[in-house]
């Protein structure tokens, strides 16, 4: 990943209140991330949808706070904004109900994000918003429109875990995220079965993806990319939610992949994020450099 590729970003699909027991906080994958790309110096557009209520006015004025470009969020004057209610089990690890329809089921094709399309370096897309077709629709609109590598992060979430629709991203990605759970899963359904190396080739050649990044919670991740595997065994932290963690282990690593810093290291910072943000309560909490550096050398 050459940095110059990465100038313009786009993150496509949900954007939600998670209600945590602790309170709600604005969530969903892509702008988690997105807001985890700008923490680290990378201006992106979120591509979404709300509903034009007191929920999604709050969410603008997160965004806008954060200084993210909100130009390409669309209102939806029927469907409400997102809630999806957390549930933490003893060791912090979170599940989620998510309620359906809402806003961002109904993200459309228009003026903004074709012109988004057309100058975006980097495509950033989840799973879960392909559930409705009008949204999935959408974003092979964009796909196709655009000459942007293009990065999947699996959320298999049931019943959101549809063979079909999962496998037809994949086969468009050009960098897949998922987690150790998901990549034998989705072997599963294709009657493949070995180690984790094996799967993670099998994963690769079938779906013509060449950068894989496979995710083991408070046990690191692995990072397949130019042939080559790369490993780490994570951080240990006090866990608070892991909600967002994932998020911002996803973008630190596209940072440091963008800035040509050696595979390795990108791993070993990207699982340190990870951790600081699983040591916080909520998916976006503040944090410097210095702090994730402190945590790499174990200050």
């Amino acid at each position: 990943m050459q940095k110059e590729k990465y100038r313009n970003i786009l993150c496509f699909g949900e954007v939600l209140w998670d209600m945590l027991p602790s309170g709600a906080k604005p969530g969903g994958a892509p702008l988690n991330v997105a807001i985890h790309l700008k923490k680290q110096g990378v201006n992106p557009k979120l591509i979404s949808k709300i509903g034009i209520d007191s929920n999604g006015k709050k969410l603008i004025n997160f965004l806008e706070k954060a200084r993210l470009n909100t130009s390409t969020i669309q209102k939806d004057s029927e469907l409400p904004t997102s809630e999806v209610l957390v549930h933490l089990d003893e060791e912090k690890n979170a599940t989620y109900e998510i309620c359906e329809p809402v806003a961002w089921d109904n993200i459309t094709v228009n003026s903004e994000i074709e012109n988004a399309a057309k100058t975006a370096d980097l495509v950033i897309y989840g799973s879960l918003a392909s559930r409705n077709k009008t949204t999935r629709d959408t974003l092979f609109h964009i796909l196709e429109n655009s000459g942007a590598t293009r990065l999947v992060d699996i959320n298999l979430r049931a019943p959101y875990d549809n063979r079909v629709w999962i496998e037809e991203l994949l086969l468009v990605s050009d960098f897949a995220k998922l987690n150790d759970d998901e990549l034998i899963k989705i072997a599963g359904w294709n009657n493949k079965t070995g180690s984790e190396q094996e799967l993670i080739n099998w994963f690769s050649n079938h779906f013509k993806c060449p950068t894989v990044c496979v995710t083991r919670g408070a046990n690191g991740a692995v990072l397949f990319i130019n042939n080559t595997f790369y490993s780490h065994a994570g951080f240990k932290v006090n866990a608070v939610d892991t909600v967002g963690a994932g998020d911002s282990f996803l973008a630190s690593l596209v940072v440091s992949l963008a800035k040509n810093i050696h595979p390795e290291k990108a791993l070993e910072s990207a699982c340190a994020t990870g951790a600081f943000v699983a040591s916080q309560a909520g998916a976006v909490p503040n944090y410097s450099e210095k702090i994730i550096e402190d945590i790499i050398h174990n200050k």
